[in-house]
C-alpha cells in the first residue's frame, strides 16, 4: 500500500518559489520537468494519477507520488479552489504591467537571447535596446565560463549582476530558460519576485514558447530537453 494519497480536489500552480526553480537553468530533472509541464497549461490542473504519469512519463506511481511530495514540502506548489487562467493577448500589451511589479524602481524588461527587446517598463527606448544587446553579451559570457562557475565554485545561481561598494545590486540579469529558448529579465535595483505576476509571467512565456503540440502524450524530457 502506498505511504501516499493523492488529493485531486485543488487546482494547482507553481508557487513564486517553485517557478523560479523551473527556470532558472535548462538542466534536466524531473521536479523542474512537472512544474514546467503545470505551465505549459492554459488554466491551472487538477494533478491526478493520470495526468502525473504522463507528464512523468513514469509508470511507477509511487516514484511519481514521492516526488510531487517532495515539491509540494519545499513550498514549490500554490493550490487554489478556484481555476484560473494563463495570460492571453498580445505580448507588448501584456508583459509590461508584469514588468512594472517586479522591482522596486519598476524598470525592467524582458529580451530573447539575440538580444532584441520583448517588452520593457521604465526604461527609454535606447536605453532598453542596449541593456537588451548587453544581455545577450553577458549571457553569452555566462555559457562560456559555465563549467567554472557551476562545477568548479558550485554556483548554482546564473544571473548576473552589477552591483555597488556595499554588494547591493545596482542592474541585474536573469535568464528565463523555457523551453528550448533563453530569455533574460533586465532589472534595476531590489527584485521582487515572490508575487504572482512573476508566475503570471512565466506562465505567459511557457504557453507560448515552451509548449509542443503533442504535450499530452510527450514525456517531460521530450518537451522541453529536446535539444539536450
Amino acid at each position: 500500500m502506498s505511504q501516499y494519497e493523492l488529493i485531486d480536489t485543488r487546482f494547482v500552480l507553481p508557487s513564486p518559489a517553485g517557478t523560479y526553480y523551473a527556470i532558472s537553468n535548462n538542466q534536466e530533472e524531473r521536479s523542474r520537468g512537472l512544474l514546467l509541464a503545470l505551465m505549459t497549461q492554459a488554466s491551472s490542473q487538477k494533478i491526478s494519477t493520470d495526468t502525473l504519469s504522463v507528464w512523468l512519463d513514469n509508470d511507477d506511481m509511487e516514484t511519481s507520488l514521492a516526488l510531487l511530495h517532495k515539491i509540494q514540502q519545499l513550498g514549490w506548489l500554490r493550490p487554489d479552489d478556484e481555476q484560473t487562467s494563463a495570460p492571453t493577448g498580445a505580448l507588448e500589451e501584456i508583459i509590461p504591467p508584469l514588468l512594472a511589479t517586479l522591482c522596486n524602481t519598476e524598470k525592467s524588461l524582458l529580451a530573447d537571447h539575440q538580444g532584441f527587446t520583448l517588452a520593457a517598463h521604465g526604461f527609454t527606448h535606447e536605453a532598453a535596446e542596449e541593456l537588451s544587446a548587453l544581455s545577450a553579451d553577458l549571457i553569452a559570457l555566462r555559457l562560456r565560463h559555465g563549467s567554472l562557475l557551476t562545477r568548479n565554485l558550485k554556483l548554482n545561481t546564473q544571473a548576473i549582476g552589477l552591483i555597488d561598494a556595499a554588494g547591493n545590486s545596482q542592474l541585474g540579469f536573469w535568464p528565463l530558460h523555457i523551453g528550448k529558448h533563453c530569455f533574460t529579465l533586465v532589472m534595476s535595483g531590489i527584485p521582487q519576485f515572490n508575487q504572482a505576476s512573476f508566475t503570471n509571467l512565466i506562465w505567459l512565456l511557457t504557453t507560448r514558447y515552451g509548449s509542443s503540440d503533442d504535450a499530452t502524450k510527450s514525456s517531460i524530457n521530450k518537451m522541453f530537453y529536446a535539444d539536450k
